[in-house]
């Protein structure tokens, strides 16, 4: 089975995650679990957009979460997004997405865990 490659794209107001993705200091990156992001599997690669710039990641593992909750028994919140230190911060990050609270009701989270 041949791996696949996804560009996903971060937005130009979260470069900081795109920088700390960049110099290796997050290995992990999380979406909302639809049914497009759920398609994505280890050793597929990611291609990672913010604005002009764009690196390439290997996917190391990926796992599903059915609440913010969930996650972060297993994640720390500044594993997700460096400014981040609560679920408190970490839910109102995610429901600053457009769509996102409904899409995390319905799909659940993917973490991607990347090289």
């Amino acid at each position: 089975m041949e791996n696949k490659k996804f560009i996903l794209r971060i937005r130009l107001r979260d470069k900081y995650i795109f920088q700390a993705i960049k110099n290796g200091n997050k290995k992990v990156d999380t979406r909302a679990a639809s049914t497009r992001n759920r398609s994505i599997k280890t050793g597929d690669k990611l291609i990672l957009i913010c604005g002009k710039e764009k690196i390439e990641r290997k996917v190391k593992g990926v796992r599903v979460f059915k609440t913010i909750s969930a996650l972060l028994k297993k994640y720390k919140p500044q594993q997700i997004n460096p400014k981040t230190f609560s679920e408190k911060e970490i839910t109102k990050m995610y429901y600053s997405f457009p769509g996102y609270k409904e899409k995390i009701k319905k799909y659940g989270l993917i973490v991607i865990e990347l090289k």
